[in-house]
């Protein structure tokens, strides 16, 4: 019964900020590490920010180095992905993601739209 529900997407112009907050249940949310993932449309998958599950250890895909952070608040169960700086390459729809063992994910969200357009 492991649930992740997405929230903060939208339409947004180049060099604006949204946050993206993912809400778990079902699991205990500070003993895995938990993924930010996007597709833009017509494309594959793309990986863009790990947390681990404490919080202490955040990664970061070069793309977005510097412009976004991730965050988690374990006392709410809630993921969060802080976006500033946004271009339109940005755009896509942002998915959270549970990772079980290691590098693979066993739950995923149902995705949020980030638009990025002047």
């Amino acid at each position: 019964q492991v649930q992740l529900v997405e929230s903060g997407g939208g339409l947004v112009q180049p060099g604006g900020s949204l946050r993206l907050s993912c809400a778990a249940s079902g699991f205990t949310f500070s003993r895995y590490s938990m993924d930010w993932v996007r597709q833009a449309p017509g494309k594959g998958f793309e990986w863009v920010s790990t947390i681990a599950g404490g919080g202490s250890s955040t990664y970061y895909a070069d793309s977005v180095k510097g412009r976004f952070t991730i965050s988690k608040d374990n006392t709410k169960n809630t993921l969060y992905l802080q976006m500033n700086s946004l271009k339109p390459e940005d755009t896509a729809v942002y998915y959270c993601a549970k990772r079980l063992l290691g590098p693979v994910y066993d739950y995923w969200g149902q995705g949020t739209q980030v638009t990025v357009s002047s």
